[in-house]
């Protein structure tokens, strides 16, 4: 009985043995910030998505969360980082993703408890629309708009999934403001893309869309006096 015992803990072992350690990496300091920042969102205990707020959740997801964030399918977002600034962008850099990289290939150590974060708290409350008008931008023509204008934001109206949309504005000055590039693009992306700070732009401001594929984008404007 004894060496039976003996032999299944010996058969055992590889399964629960983990990844080595090659990382400084770890869970309670880098890695968990980066997703109360970026994924608990969505993904915690009554979210929209299986809970990853804690190591235990998350570690058995190691390498599906590092493929999902190379290939930029998680956080869902679409827009391209560094055009265009917008509100509750959830996207990461390319240091954060290459530290969750690292984190995964590295072994995926947790750390000391100690040095966790508070646990972040969620405001279920939706915030105000800044509102405006829709100005319809559609590829095959420019939109030239009548008069000066605050931008506040944009979404798809019609775009083909897997396609890419870029939208410009040209001031009369010559003056270029990419506004938004969404990639490879998917029906569960739709939502409107509010602009951290308005843009303000004058009259005669041609607003132009660029796809692939036939496509418009409803941008939010505000007419003022300047």
């Amino acid at each position: 009985m004894r060496r039976a015992v003996r032999l299944l803990v010996v058969a055992t072992a590889p399964a629960l043995a983990h990844d080595p350690i090659t990382t400084k990496l770890l869970w309670t300091q880098e890695i968990s910030r980066l997703m109360y920042k970026h994924c608990v969102v969505c993904h915690r205990q009554s979210g929209s998505a299986m809970s990853l707020a804690t190591y235990d959740e998350a570690r058995p997801w190691a390498k599906a969360i590092r493929d999902e964030v190379i290939a930029r399918r998680m956080p869902p977002w679409g827009a391209v980082k560094g055009v265009g600034e917008f509100r509750d962008d959830p996207s990461l850099s390319q240091i954060e993703i290459d530290m969750i990289v690292n984190w995964v290939e590295g072994g995926a150590p947790e750390g000391d408890e100690i040095y966790l974060p508070p646990a972040p708290h969620f405001n279920v409350a939706p915030k105000p629309d800044p509102g405006g008008k829709e100005l319809m931008a559609a590829t095959g023509s420019a939109t030239i708009l009548p008069a000066p204008a605050d931008l506040s934001g944009l979404r798809p109206v019609q775009l083909a999934t897997g396609e890419s949309l870029e939208v410009t504005a040209i001031q009369p000055d010559g003056t270029v403001n990419r506004l938004i590039w969404i990639r490879g693009w998917r029906p569960d992306w739709q939502r409107t893309y509010y602009f951290r700070n308005p843009l303000k732009l004058p009259k005669g401001t041609r607003i132009v869309a660029y796809s692939g594929k036939p496509a418009q984008a409803a941008i939010l404007v505000s007419w003022v006096k300047r």
